[in-house]
């Protein structure tokens, strides 16, 4: 293996370890959240995960499965574990077309229209996610009952997911100015 191959695998995968860790830390320990069941939000719960997205779709899947992983082991309530495992499905759209396009240099209307395409993929399925484990339960799917999920999980989680896309943006163009971070993620 070349040592540009062998040196980016090595980062791909410490990032990749140092990103799951964040991700499982962040919602355990940080004040700034708020639950009503189902939906909860914690600020910068997200941010690995997009982070992720900008090195490769290997490391946001890895990330993603780390987390989703990590708040099982870590004993959350069902609802939190299957949301989180629905992030799959934006975390690998959203890293694939990152990896086709020059995600260095994203005019400032290009990473909104990303964010908000994103975060609605996002508070789609976490709903879906939420629906389909409701239906299993006793709790009746009234006409209330759908009107609260679409609000407070579907368009709650847009919300939130386009706030961590913000804050993992700033994170992201720090890191950028590093020559070494723009030449193993390119």
């Amino acid at each position: 293996m070349p040592k540009l191959n062998r040196r980016t695998a090595t980062f791909k995968i410490t990032a990749a370890a140092l990103l799951t860790a964040i991700g499982i830390l962040i919602p355990m320990v940080s004040p700034l959240r708020i639950v009503i069941e189902p939906a909860s939000y914690t600020l910068a719960s997200h941010v690995a995960i997009f982070i992720a997205m900008f090195i490769s779709p290997k490391v946001a899947l890895v990330v993603t499965l780390g987390t989703t992983l990590g708040f099982f082991l870590g004993g959350f309530p069902p609802t939190i574990v299957v949301r989180a495992a629905s992030h799959i499905v934006f975390v690998v759209l959203g890293s694939m077309y990152l990896q086709k396009i020059d995600k260095f240099n994203m005019s400032f209307m290009h990473l909104r229209i990303f964010s908000l395409v994103m975060a609605l993929i996002h508070g789609a399925f976490e709903f879906v996610a939420v629906m389909l484990l409701y239906f299993g339960t006793n709790v009746p799917i009234t006409q209330e009952t759908f009107i609260f999920f679409v609000t407070m999980v579907g368009a709650g989680t847009v919300v939130h997911s386009i706030v961590d896309l913000e804050i993992a943006n700033v994170v992201r163009l720090a890191l950028q100015k590093q020559p070494t971070f723009r030449e193993l993620t390119s």
